[in-house]
């Protein structure tokens, strides 16, 4: 029985994926066909992060327009790595959509991430908790969290997540 279910789960997986070096996030989720507002939504969160790196679309094979996809870019740095992941739902004609952007850095502290990101907006709130292995950066919005979990020293783990109702109250 677990044979089986492994088998199904890995060929879902490559079913609902396309993944590639080329494209961006928003090339492959246009060829696949997920709603336009949505896509519109994508493209300009793609802009904003700079994303590029190997891109992966999950999107409902039959009525990808109508159903939640999902959009993962990996990046490579000098000093570290990140993933980021976008969540699409249409509605009608708007789209809901949450982010998750992972950055692993090699060569900073949490504490020091924490520092350079409160002297950009002096009005951050910075939640430290676990004698300084995790830090909770929110700003006077609400708009976003990040959580920086401490990897050790010299190291830092970045974890920014937000959920967003465009056009919604």
């Amino acid at each position: 029985m677990k044979i089986l279910l492994k088998i199904i789960s890995i060929v879902s997986l490559f079913l609902f994926s396309f993944s590639s070096f080329a494209s961006s996030l928003g090339n492959d989720a246009k060829d696949r066909g997920i709603n336009d507002t949505c896509y519109t939504y994508l493209g300009q969160i793609e802009n904003s992060y700079k994303l590029s790196g190997l891109n992966i679309t999950f999107a409902h094979p039959e009525s990808p327009s109508e159903f939640p996809s999902l959009h993962i870019s990996s990046q490579k740095y000098n000093n570290g790595s990140s993933s980021f992941s976008a969540t699409l739902i249409p509605d009608g004609e708007y789209c809901y959509l949450s982010t998750v952007l992972v950055t692993a850095i090699n060569n900073q502290s949490c504490s020091e991430i924490a520092q350079i990101k409160l002297e950009n907006d002096q009005y951050l709130n910075v939640s430290v908790y676990a004698d300084g292995n995790y830090t909770i950066l929110t700003p006077s919005d609400g708009s976003f969290q990040a959580i920086l979990t401490s990897s050790s020293d010299n190291s830092c783990t970045m974890t920014e997540t937000r959920m967003m109702w465009p056009g919604k109250q």
